[in-house]
């Protein structure tokens, strides 16, 4: 964003520059006549543009007579009484107050902390694009719920529903997939695959909250796998090999969920094993388990176009219109010839309590209604697609029943959920459908997680994972059609095959044998189980070592070749949660919910860096657009609370504390992420809106401008300034901690950088939400100078100036510490700053300390815009200062009706919505004391040997220049006329008389101004004599000065200003000593530049005995309405 400063150059008549030496000095330009006397200077004094007073160190009265204001009590604030009025001449208007508004590295940086042993790379990339990555995508995109949930979707939504499903859940990974495909093209991607992609994209805080959020996804996949296998062991392989086996069909599901949790802890904990003992022998079994999934899907085809014109023998018995399992019976008959007796089948026992005879008491349904047997794999010429069109979603228990079967309903349905009927194990609706189907669309980052092992990454990572996509879409949606086609919409709705003896649906439509998909998806979600139990410690190893989530450290830690051992024990304990809730329907809309949220993460970065256009954002993918990236996320977040609005609601919420913790606690990277290129953006967009008009009083809150010093090892001097700054602003608004560096920044840099850092530093230990900004400058005055005009950016600029008492200015040599306070004092008002000055600040409270029962004690004296009522109200709103109460007096003088003053602060106070204690401290005219005379007297004559002092250094300063310039001229002239001789000859004695001459040209020059009694005179001057007329001279000069401080009476001015000190701040002790802080109007500098020493004499007795006091000087607005 361009931004436009101009620098004025202003010229001070008051200063020179001269040198000595080589080193450049700049002091005070003054008159001085022969006598060493300060001339009274009828001039303008720069920057304020009123004349100057006379000099208040010297005896002259007469201008004391042009003073407008009378009053002796307040003749500290006299000179700004034009522009903040006594509090007590305005109250009654303040009563009523009214307020308006005024007018209206760009590189990406190596990650140095990874220290710690590595995964070794493979030394050759030769991996294409399709065994690197189309194979590995197709093996984790097609899995468990393929084999073990596809056709019960089918069944149970219908195939147009179920082609809703896929399309939605294909579109989602495929917009996903193409904005990953920019995202990858776009450099290369580490270990850690789409955490990488997002964190580097969004920002270390998006970055590890997502990161963190796939890592559980991923964890959970491990989990629904693992169950998928368990799931396929008991009920299709070897189901005799139960642990707990129910004696009743109600008790059936809850022991097959135990059955689950033991052989799952089992599986997991062999799994985790062999993933410790060794990755690469899971790697080598990856193609077995791919060429598993592969031989699976062609076996299904094979079935399928089988069924055409010889579908295979898969009977389902159904009982009028219900659905039986056929687990205990053969025949799908009621009675049977035996031996030419009739005798009730097996099927008749189960509906008559167990007997076979005929005359037995048999179920009421059963009774009325006949056996019927169907093929259950019709076929694809059967026409069974019109019946699977449409869904027949159902709660927990609803029975399969075949739609236009006819049947006699029963009365009494109390018995059904004892007999032998295929029912719904979970209650149904398309949303818990779309939850449980979207894990078999994931799978899209395999390949990207490959990266590293790809010889062309740039090329294979789109097109393989987009033909992975498109290929596995084909298939989905291809077997809807085809399930739906050729199975019967009973035997699609059987999940668990319970109608054909336990046969895996899937299976009975493969060929040549169901063993083939049963084994086949056995070994698949082994494989894929491994393989989630592979990745994911990976995942959270990236994560700990990128050091953004501190209490994650101890996991980027592993055995000595780099495997993450911590990690891997984490995984398996969160993988042991999915295990323990043992319903693989329940676990996958969990981890379709971590997924989508990175999903949607993927396809908001992208979108975020195509619109900002980094510089850095040219992926060699090209066909991708903004417009669907955002159909992307769109579509992943409607997904989300399609799935499952409450699981939805937690994955946000943990991966909105994930961000919060990093935000607050975690390391800071800079990782060029698109997220703040948003923020800049963002922040231009509202700085310009921000320069239209200035903020309305109701918006305003002080942002500060924090004036630091640091000492001379570059720590910071007053850390608590800080403090109170954290305690007034709680993280809202601007902040800017200044600090300047006296010097040139060619020379100061390292110092420069080094104090902000410790600034930096101090700023967080102290809490302080701000901006660091450490200016070099030739002085510290012209230094402070620009921080408080530049500091800022557009309408994000400071209002308020926070500073510490220059608590040492007494006992400094130097004058410029308290002349850079005065003059800093100056420039705030000149520029409409408010100013604060916190005497005692290594005093105040820290930010964890908590102050008791006390007060906030709040001395109004002059109104300049509200602050001092602003003030308190911030401070209180910390739990530091949240216990004090707020007390405010003001002061009423001789003329003054405190008991109106009383009636009409409080209801000022009550129309500013404060809760305060009002108290009016009457000051009547009283005489001036002689100790506030003599306290003058003292202040004027410090003031003048302290002058006399630097004017006598100033003069030592001339004469060694003048001796220095005449030694230089006379050298000059000598080599201008040399003498006629041969340049080869020696000449010690010209060399003498060279000296004899310097020495001469130097006592002259030096000497020509002090002597007049040597005028005219021809006479050798020798080095004592010269040092004895010179002492004389000075001693004269001395008994002159001395003389004028005895007989010198304090200038009248001066005296009503120490009256007017030393009077308030006898009542301000006397009410306010023991309170917690004192908020005190801070008179402003005097006109005259003369009178600062004064001034500081007077803040200085104004503040005696007070511990914690912040003075307060207003900015020339209001800043504080009644209004709402």
């Amino acid at each position: 964003m361009p931004t436009n400063f101009t620098v004025v150059p202003v010229r001070d008549g008051r200063r020179k520059t001269r040198k000595v030496g080589s080193v450049e000095e700049e002091e005070e330009e003054e008159d001085v006549d022969d006598n060493n006397v300060l001339r009274e200077a009828d001039e303008y004094a720069p920057g304020d543009g009123l004349r100057k007073e006379s000099s208040p160190f010297i005896n002259n009265t007469d201008n004391d007579k042009a003073i407008s204001y009378d009053g002796k009590n307040m003749a500290l604030f006299e000179e700004e009484m034009d522009s903040n009025p006594m509090v007590s001449s305005l109250l009654n208007k303040l009563a009523n107050y009214t307020n308006l508004t005024q007018g209206a590295q760009e590189h990406e940086e190596a990650d140095e902390e990874e220290a710690g042993p590595k995964k070794k790379a493979v030394k050759s990339p030769q991996m294409g694009t399709f065994m690197g990555v189309y194979l590995p995508c197709l093996q984790n995109i097609l899995g468990v719920i393929l084999f073990l949930r596809l056709t019960w979707i089918v069944g149970t939504a219908g195939i147009v529903e179920s082609l809703a499903i896929v399309v939605m859940c294909c579109s989602c990974t495929m917009l996903t997939a193409i904005s990953m495909s920019a995202i990858a093209t776009n450099g290369v991607v580490p270990a850690g695959g789409s955490y990488y992609m997002i964190s580097r994209s969004l920002g270390p805080e998006f970055g590890g909250a997502v990161g963190l959020c796939f890592y559980l996804g991923t964890t959970f996949a491990g989990s629904m796998y693992i169950l998928g296998t368990i799931e396929i062991l008991l009920t299709y392989i070897v189901p005799q090999a139960a642990i707990f086996v129910a004696e009743k069909k109600e008790d059936e599901p809850a022991a097959l969920l135990n059955n689950m949790r033991v052989y799952g802890t089992c599986c997991l904990t062999l799994m985790s094993l062999v993933v410790f003992v060794g990755v690469k022998y899971v790697n080598k079994l990856a193609l077995v388990f791919l060429a598993c999934v592969v031989l699976s899907i062609l076996a299904i085809y094979a079935g399928v176009i089988k069924t055409a014109f010889d579908p295979p023998d898969f009977p389902v018995c159904l009982l009028g219109n219900r659905t039986l399992q056929n687990l205990n019976f053969d025949k799908c008959l009621k009675t049977e010839e035996v031996g030419n007796q009739t005798v009730g089948t097996a099927l008749w026992a189960l509906f008559c309590g167990g007997s076979r005879a005929l005359n037995a008491s048999c179920n009421e349904y059963f009774v009325l209604n006949n056996v019927t047997m169907i093929q259950g794999i019709p076929g694809l010429t059967s026409g069974v697609i019109s019946d699977n069109m449409w869904s027949d979603y159902g709660p927990l228990g609803m029975l399969v029943e075949k739609p236009r079967q006819p049947a006699v309903l029963a009365a009494d349905t109390s018995q059904d959920v004892y007999l032998p009927y295929v029912v719904n194990d979970i209650a149904s609706f398309f949303t818990l459908l779309v939850g449980i189907y979207f894990p078999s669309v994931t799978g899209i980052m395999a390949g990207s997680n490959r990266s590293g092992d790809l010889r062309d990454a740039q090329k294979s990572i789109p097109i393989g994972t987009i033909l992975a996509i498109a290929t596995t879409t084909f298939i989905y949606l291809t077997s809807v059609v085809l399930f739906g086609a050729c199975i019967d919409t009973v035997l699609l709705r059987d999940k668990f095959g319970d109608s054909v003896k336990r046969n895996l649906v899937i299976g009975t439509l493969s060929w040549p044998s169901p063993w083939v998909i049963v084994i086949g998806s056995f070994f698949s979600c082994c494989g894929a189980g491994l393989q989630s139990l592979t990745g994911a410690p990976r995942l959270l190893q990236a994560i700990a070592r990128d050091g953004i989530v501190p209490f994650l450290a101890v996991f980027g830690h592993g055995k000595a070749n780099g495997e993450p051992t911590w990690a891997l024990l984490l995984s398996g304990g969160i993988c042991e949660i999915g295990i323990l809730i043992a319903s693989l329907d329940a676990v996958a809309p969990i981890l379709s919910m971590f997924f989508l949220m990175c999903y949607l993460f993927v396809n908001l970065a992208c979108a975020v860096q195509t619109l900002l256009r980094t510089p850095n954002w040219r992926p060699r993918f090209k066909y991708y657009h903004w417009a669907l990236s955002f159909l992307g996320m769109s579509l992943c977040l409607s997904l989300m609370f399609i799935s499952s609005w409450y699981y939805a609601i937690v994955a946000m919420v943990i991966a909105g504390l994930i961000y919060k913790y990093i935000e607050y606690r975690g390391a800071e990277k800079e990782w060029g992420d698109g997220i703040r290129g948003l923020s800049l953006n963002a922040a231009r967009y509202a700085l310009i809106r921000l320069e239209e008009a200035p903020p309305h009083t109701k918006n305003w809150r002080p942002q500060m401008l924090v004036l630091l010093n640091v000492d001379t090892d570059l720590a910071v001097k007053h850390p608590r300034l800080l403090s109170l700054t954290t305690q007034l602003k709680a993280g809202k608004g601007l902040t800017i901690v200044g600090n300047v560096l006296e010097g040139t920044y060619l020379t100061k840099d390292s110092e420069a950088k080094t104090a902000e850092q410790n600034i930096k530093s101090s700023m967080a230990a102290e809490r302080t939400k701000g901006f660091c900004h450490v200016v070099v400058s030739s002085n510290l005055r012209d230094g402070f100078s620009h921080l408080i005009q530049s500091a800022g950016l557009g309408g994000m600029k400071h209002n308020t100036v926070l500073m510490a008492w220059p608590g040492t200015w007494k006992q400094s040599n130097d004058p410029a510490s308290w002349k850079n306070f005065i003059e800093t004092v100056r420039e705030t008002t000149a520029t409409h700053h408010a100013l604060l000055v916190a005497k005692n600040v290594d005093s105040f409270p820290g930010n964890l300390e908590r102050l008791g029962e006390g007060t906030i004690d709040v001395w109004w004296v002059v109104h300049d815009g509200g602050m001092l009522m602003l003030l308190p109200f911030l401070l209180r709103q910390h739990k530091v200062w949240r216990k004090c109460k707020m007390r405010i007096f003001t002061v009423a003088q001789m003329d003054d009706n405190s008991i109106q003053m009383k009636k009409d602060l409080q209801m000022f106070l009550y129309h500013l919505r404060l809760d305060a204690e009002v108290e009016v401290v009457e000051m009547h005219d009283s005489d001036i004391s002689a100790f506030t005379y003599e306290k003058t007297l003292v202040m004027e004559q410090r003031s003048q040997m302290l002058k006399q002092m630097q004017l006598s250094r100033n003069e030592r300063e001339r004469e060694i220049q003048s001796i220095t310039d005449g030694s230089r001229s006379s050298i000059r002239r000598k080599n201008q006329s040399p003498p006629a001789q041969s340049p080869t000859e020696p000449s010690p004695p010209q060399v003498e008389e060279d000296e004899a001459q310097l020495i001469h040209d130097r006592n002259t020059a030096s000497h020509a101004a002090l002597s007049d009694a040597a005028a005219g005179v021809h006479m050798t001057w020798t080095k004592e004599k010269l040092f004895t007329e010179r002492h004389r001279g000075r001693e004269a000069n001395a008994n002159v000065a001395v003389r004028d401080l005895f007989n010198m009476k304090p200038n009248q001015s001066n005296v009503r200003r120490m009256h007017t000190a030393v009077k308030l701040n006898e009542v301000v002790v006397n009410k306010s000593q023991g309170a917690h802080l004192v908020l005190l109007n801070m008179p402003g500098p005097p006109r005259n530049r003369g009178g600062d020493e004064n001034y500081m004499e007077f803040l200085e007795v104004l503040l005696e005995g007070l511990n914690r006091v912040l003075l307060v000087r207003g900015g020339g607005r209001e800043v504080i309405t009644i209004y709402s």
